[in-house]
């Protein structure tokens, strides 16, 4: 009986069982039909990202141009072409040439891209993808060649402006990288290993990249859009065809794509073009400081609740910034009313701002706020390589910022008649601070070779990661071995 009783008992949660089982696949049936409108709208969605990628392609190749130059060295072959950095771009020895260390000239051949930004044939493009050319061929989409002529380069920021004899020619419109924001769409198209007119995507992944120690003045534009050696040069563009930027370097340590590229923002390069078609060189803004970044540390140290701003660290004798009152130790918050963090954006604008011309700046001094007006005055030729205006250049590798030593830095410290990088910081938990590097001391060589500038100093400490320094300070000359991080 029991069993009898416990049996009806179960017929109806069977019952229940089953009408719950027929009410969930009439709920799957039901669902169907808006599963598979979901999948139809979300391959829509793609479809037209697609179709917007084409369109985008289809109106900016015409203007994107293949760049290939030509260059005849004279004496070894090893010299400077060794140099991977330089390698990168302009390759080999032609086949067939002899590869004697002592013969006498050789040519060399390297390519890039541009992209033509008027009808009569301006072209945006690196630096280092022209250079010091001898011949500069640009071919475009259609097949026509022509010879380019070099309007102008500027080393810094790596542009260069370069213009074919024609006209009615198809041009790219630039758009404004100030708006650029993070996550966002952008195309590449650049000829990269040769590949003419390759199209690559991917999204801005970082704005303002500084310190990644490509060229002096650097607020760079990181994207995933894959970029390989070849694509230097050319554009960088949005969803609506207009160029962001120059697309630069790569971040790579195979020599091809890992997923980080970098591109000049055009706003940067939009200035430098006018200079250069105008008068073929650019005059820079120059204030006469040294700065450094402001750690929490170092503004607490100072009073201040939050590390904003930028540190005066030392006054050039003479300058605009000692004329306008501006004193060591003073903390820049504002320029021209726009708030000052860091050190990169803010020599930037300066750099970029034309001689003559006066600015407002606003700093904490004692714990309280000042104005001042500074007339910004033209870099001298001195200070070009060397960025005095705008403070040091950092290596985040090594955990250091140096200076290209001046006359009057020179005579400062102590090292009249001398040459080298001076240290203006060190990361006190940086490789630098544990080999006994300190702020004031003068590094002379690397390696066993000389350094004079901050060129010849990130070229000899590019890629290694360890490294011999000549260094000299108040006590003499001495050797420090330094490993990179």
């Amino acid at each position: 009986m029991t069993k009898a009783i416990c049996c009806e008992r179960k017929q109806p949660g069977a019952q229940h069982i089953f009408i719950a089982a027929w009410l969930m696949l009439c709920l799957i049936i039901m669902s169907i039909p808006g599963t598979i409108h979901a999948q139809e709208k979300a391959l829509e969605g793609l479809k037209e990202t697609g179709k917007a990628f084409a369109s985008v392609a289809r109106q900016a190749s015409p203007a994107v141009v293949f760049i290939k130059v030509e260059k005849t060295v004279t004496g070894s072959p090893y010299t400077p072409f060794n140099d991977d950095f330089f390698r990168r771009f302009f390759g080999e020895p032609m086949p067939g040439q002899p590869q004697n260390p002592h013969q006498q000239k050789r040519m060399v051949q390297g390519q890039g891209s541009g992209f033509i930004i008027t009808p009569d044939g301006y072209i945006l493009t690196n630096n280092h993808v022209v250079g010091d050319a001898d011949k500069v061929l640009v071919k475009l989409l259609d097949g026509r060649e022509f010879t380019a002529k070099t309007i102008g380069t500027d080393p810094p920021t790596d542009v260069a402006v370069i213009k074919i004899d024609a006209k009615n020619l198809p041009v790219l419109p630039l758009g404004d990288s100030s708006k650029v924001e993070v996550g966002e769409w952008v195309l590449a198209l650049g000829n990269p290993f040769g590949l003419s007119h390759t199209l690559t995507a991917g999204i801005v992944s970082a704005t303002g990249r500084n310190h990644v120690g490509i060229s002096d003045y650097e607020d760079f534009i990181q994207t995933d859009a894959a970029i390989n050696p070849g694509n230097s040069g050319g554009p960088l563009i949005n969803l609506e065809g207009k160029v962001i930027g120059i697309n630069t370097a790569i971040y790579s340590q195979s020599g091809g794509y890992m997923g980080i590229g970098f591109a000049i923002p055009v706003n940067m390069a939009k200035d430098i073009y006018d200079q250069l078609v105008k008068q073929g060189n650019v005059t820079r803004g120059y204030l006469g400081v040294m700065i450094q970044e402001l750690t929490p540390e170092i503004a607490k140290s100072f009073g201040l609740k939050e590390a904003s701003g930028v540190l005066v660290s030392d006054i050039m004798p003479g300058t605009p910034a000692e004329k306008a009152g501006l004193k060591q130790g003073d903390i820049i918050i504002r320029f021209n009313g726009e708030q000052v963090d860091t050190v990169a954006p803010f020599r930037n604008r300066v750099a970029l701002m034309a001689p003559g011309t006066k600015a407002d700046l606003t700093v904490i001094r004692d714990g309280r706020q000042r104005n001042l007006t500074v007339k910004i005055e033209k870099m001298p030729a001195s200070q070009q390589v060397a960025a005095a205006a705008s403070g040091p250049h950092a290596l985040d590798t090594l955990g250091l910022s140096v200076v290209t030593l001046t006359k009057d830095m020179a005579e400062k410290y102590g090292y009249k008649g001398e040459k080298g990088l001076l240290v203006t910081d060190v990361d006190p938990a940086s490789a630098a601070a544990r080999a006994g590097i300190k702020p004031g001391m003068l590094i002379q060589e690397v390696n066993r070779k000389r350094v004079d500038d901050i060129g010849e100093f990130k070229k000899a400490v590019a890629g290694k990661e360890s490294m011999l320094l000549l260094v000299k300070d108040r006590s003499g000359s001495r050797y420090i071995t330094l490993q990179s991080e």
